[in-house]
Formats: structure tokens, C-alpha cells, sequence
């Protein structure tokens, strides 16, 4: 039997920093674009990676840092 569920999209890197730029109104050169869709899709890939990991039942999620200020 063939598996009818929809394939998962494909992440555009190019199209995420277009869609972006544009929702926050970022004025992005041209210049930067290619060093900019390279980090957001290694930045994809890091987090295919951290979401790819199997959870158990018994995991629990890490308590929530207070940073102690320090004065400086």
C-alpha cells in the first residue's frame, strides 16, 4: 500500500529571507543576500537536526535559566 501523506515542504532558504526582509522591513544589500540565505539554511539544518532527536515519555524540559546580574 502506498503512503498517501503529504510530503513535507522543502525550506527555500532564499524565499524565507525574501518573505523575511520584507515582513520586518529590512532594507537587505544585495551584496550580504548570499551570506544571509547561507546562514538561514545552515541555521534550518541545525534545527532538523536538534528536532530530529527521539524524545521519551520520561523526558522532562530543562528548568528555566535566571541569569544572576553582575554589576558591570
Amino acid at each position: 500500500m502506498a503512503d498517501s501523506s503529504p510530503a513535507a515542504p522543502t525550506f527555500d532558504a532564499e524565499a524565507y529571507v525574501e518573505q523575511a526582509s520584507l515582513l520586518l522591513g529590512l532594507d537587505l544589500d544585495p551584496a550580504f543576500r548570499p551570506g544571509v540565505v547561507a546562514n538561514i539554511a545552515l541555521i534550518r539544518r541545525m534545527g532538523d537536526l536538534v528536532m530530529g532527536l527521539p524524545l521519551a515519555v520520561a523526558d522532562e524540559p530543562a528548568p528555566v535559566f535566571h541569569p544572576v546580574e553582575t554589576g558591570r
